[in-house]
């Protein structure tokens, strides 16, 4: 585990330190401020089946068709970015060595939390922060970047179901259904052979539930996950390396540039919409409470 520091915000980049995590998952560990850190958990290499068959209840023609992506290694946040962590980085200014052409121009709120209504239903240290925008979410991963000169970034679509899925091939990392034992959805209503539970009607902390195969925790539900990726209605024409699926900006309508990819569903979800391949649109600068985000790292060479 990297040796703590009084604040990463003041301290120049360091080399990548990838550690046993609890004895159990390769992490990398990334001070933020005093007392708060992110975990990294590293994805190994591999290759899995994206999306979900016409037999997967729930399922629509935007998850197919069902196709095989081959992905290299990566780092992917333990948990969804938390308000302790938002707060932390939101809280950076830019150094007088960091190129001020590579310093985000859209500002962080502090505590975006706050400005909701009913805002005591999701304030938390350790909840997820929400009511983040795309752009907001991309920005963090800018400062990310170039404060410690690694490649932080939002993950790929690829990625982020890649990760969940952790190796399984059922409608969720669990199983085929899903309870609110497992995750924060609305538990009052089923998938499967599921049984109706809990509707807790706002976020929880980040390690309430129990985590996939990969160490991953909060994969399905609490709050959508935003990605790197434009919207399009399937994966006719998607890429198989596992990268972000950019188009080319001049062939691209304007109001499709202005779609952006969510997974993960949420806490106010039907199951169905946590499933490992559901997939969400929205605009790059919708914000709410249901809306979080978690990072990637990409490797340095």
């Amino acid at each position: 585990m990297a040796s703590p520091r009084a604040t990463q915000s003041q301290q120049p980049a360091e080399a990548w330190r990838i550690l046993r995590w609890r004895s159990r998952h390769w992490a990398h560990r990334e001070p933020l401020a005093q007392g708060v850190a992110l975990t990294m958990l590293r994805i190994p290499a591999g290759s899995f089946e994206m999306g979900a068959p016409e037999t997967e209840a729930g399922s629509s023609y935007r998850e197919r068709p069902v196709h095989r992506v081959r992905l290299g290694e990566f780092l992917l946040g333990q948990t969804p970015i938390t308000q302790a962590q938002w707060r932390a980085v939101a809280a950076w200014v830019r150094l007088e060595h960091e190129d001020a052409k590579r310093w985000p121009e859209e500002a962080l709120d502090a505590d975006p939390v706050a400005k909701l209504d009913y805002a005591e239903r999701f304030l938390g240290e350790q909840r997820p922060v929400v009511n983040v925008s795309w752009m907001q979410a991309k920005a963090f991963c800018g400062r990310l970047a170039l404060r410690t000169d690694k490649n932080y970034t939002l993950p790929s679509e690829a990625q982020w179901e890649y990760a969940c899925r952790a190796g399984t091939t059922t409608p969720f990392h669990y199983g085929d259904t899903i309870s609110t034992k497992l995750a924060n959805y609305h538990g009052r209503q089923v998938y499967g052979d599921g049984e109706k539970g809990d509707y807790r009607q706002q976020t929880t902390d980040v390690f309430s539930f129990p985590a996939n195969a990969w160490g991953l925790h909060d994969m399905h539900g609490n709050v959508w996950e935003w990605c790197a990726d434009q919207w399009h209605d399937n994966y006719e024409g998607a890429p198989e390396d596992g990268r972000a699926w950019i188009d080319d900006e001049a062939n691209q309508n304007k109001n499709d540039m202005n779609r952006r990819l969510l997974r993960g569903g949420s806490w106010n979800c039907h199951p169905r919409n946590c499933r490992s391949a559901y997939r969400y649109i929205s605009p790059p600068d919708y914000l709410n409470d249901p809306v979080g985000f978690r990072v990637c790292c990409l490797p340095q060479d």
